[in-house]
């Protein structure tokens, strides 16, 4: 289904204005080959676009909606908030509410600061590490995604121990030579560079289920190997759980491992649709942000009171555990619906999930780390992607994001979903 008119005036008017059209790049479509549709309004599992066409959504705004659209708790909440006044550049009663709320979740944070984007808390968590080893350099992985800010715009040179280099113009070659580059899944790789730089390596930073390469789950012992691989050399571990932070659990991932990270960064979920972000951890590392300590980070709109609300409403509905059984069972009657229908099939198809994170790849080997990954067929999932959305399904438009359930999904949604799926996986030719 060919975007409609309504979406390619409007389209077509965007890309006058904004480069590329988007104001995020994976929006535009291209990953997919379509031109992007234009969405009008949500409520529940579905969105509707400017063309008047409904669709059942596992883009979820790429992760926060854990409720759904426009849940009516969280939409009454933002409203309260807005009535008392949409920002005050001062401290409210709503900032330390949310806070409290998230140090209770976690207990490797302490103390947690609130920003306006991952990418901000992603960046002043490596900061405050630096600060506080008095280190330079920084470990990130392969295909692991921390934002858009300059030291994490880099990939893999010539060799796993080489420093990396920018992906992105604009991106000083000091800022490369400070980052340097892991695979996901392979410790060897981890210890290499910290023999190679014993004293320099002020923090590991990682996904601890990579969500950007599509969805990566860590092997045994990779996440607590980082932990005593840290610990030993005398570095931070930062968790950037701004996907999985109260997604897969209400501690987020590292409470299903039980592996404590010395930093945790967190977004989406926190904001229940806004825009927010947060850092957090251990006091005597947190305690060196300003205006405690010398780390210096502000933010005008942070711990904006729509925001907060939004989260507190979110989180609230979160507390009790229900919710998560009813995603994992959802995400579990896909799974094995989805493989059910492979296996019939012979189709040539993975899925890895975790709760209600998953992700199709199109490819035949096991996607365990980011080069096997890279197997899977873009064009392939291109195909499918089109023929899921001619059926009134959204799915990320890339091979290499995941697909989210809310809990405002239903039974009745996952059936409508692998029915779709067989006509798909048939049409796309796989």
């Amino acid at each position: 289904m060919a975007a409609g008119p309504n979406s390619l005036l409007l389209w077509e008017e965007a890309k006058k204005y904004i480069p590329g059209g988007v104001n995020s790049p994976v929006r535009a479509f291209r990953a997919v080959g379509q031109d992007p549709l234009f969405i009008a309004r949500a409520n529940g599992a579905r969105v509707y676009d400017v063309d008047g066409r409904e669709y059942l959504d596992y883009v979820c705004s790429w992760g926060p909606l854990i409720l759904g659209h426009a849940n009516p708790e969280v939409v009454k909440a933002i409203a309260a908030a807005a009535a008392d006044g949409t920002s005050y550049g001062a401290p409210c009663e709503k900032e330390v509410k949310l806070a409290g709320m998230i140090c209770q979740a976690f207990p490797s944070i302490d103390k947690v600061r609130m920003v306006n984007s991952g990418t901000e808390a992603t960046m002043s968590a490596i900061r405050l590490a630096r600060a506080y080893t008095g280190r330079s350099k920084i470990v990130k992985f392969e295909g692991c995604y921390h934002g858009h800010a300059d030291s994490f715009l880099i990939k893999a040179g010539s060799g796993l121990l080489t420093a990396g280099i920018p992906i992105s113009p604009g991106v000083p070659e000091d800022f490369a030579q400070n980052t340097l580059v892991a695979e996901y899944n392979h410790l060897d790789s981890v210890e290499e560079l910290f023999d190679q730089n014993p004293f320099e390596i002020a923090a590991v930073i990682v996904e601890p289920v990579a969500g950007n390469m599509g969805l990566v789950l860590p092997q045994p012992q990779f996440l607590s190997g980082l932990r005593e691989i840290t610990q030993r050399f005398g570095a931070l571990l930062i968790f950037d759980e701004v996907i999985t932070g109260f997604r897969v659990a209400y501690g987020g991932f590292q409470d299903v491992i039980g592996v404590r990270p010395d930093l945790t960064c967190l977004g989406k979920i926190i904001g229940g649709g806004l825009p927010v972000g947060a850092y957090g951890g251990r006091e005597d590392i947190m305690n060196l942000v300003a205006p405690e300590g010398p780390v210096y980070q502000a933010g005008t709109l942070s711990g904006n009171p729509l925001a907060m609300a939004a989260g507190i409403a979110t989180l609230e509905r979160l507390q009790d555990g229900s919710i998560y059984k009813k995603l994992d069972e959802l995400g579990r009657v896909l799974e094995e619906g989805v493989r059910s229908i492979l296996a019939d099939k012979g189709a040539k198809v993975g899925l890895n999930r975790l709760g209600s994170m998953f992700s199709w790849f199109f490819t035949e080997e096991e996607v365990r780390d980011y080069p096997s990954a890279l197997t899977s067929d873009t064009a392939l999932y291109a195909r499918f992607f089109a023929s899921m959305l001619s059926q009134g399904i959204t799915l990320p438009p890339s091979q290499f994001e995941v697909c989210f359930i809310s809990a405002a999904h239903t039974r009745q949604d996952i059936a409508f979903t692998l029915d779709a799926f067989v006509r798909a996986i048939d049409e796309a030719g796989v």
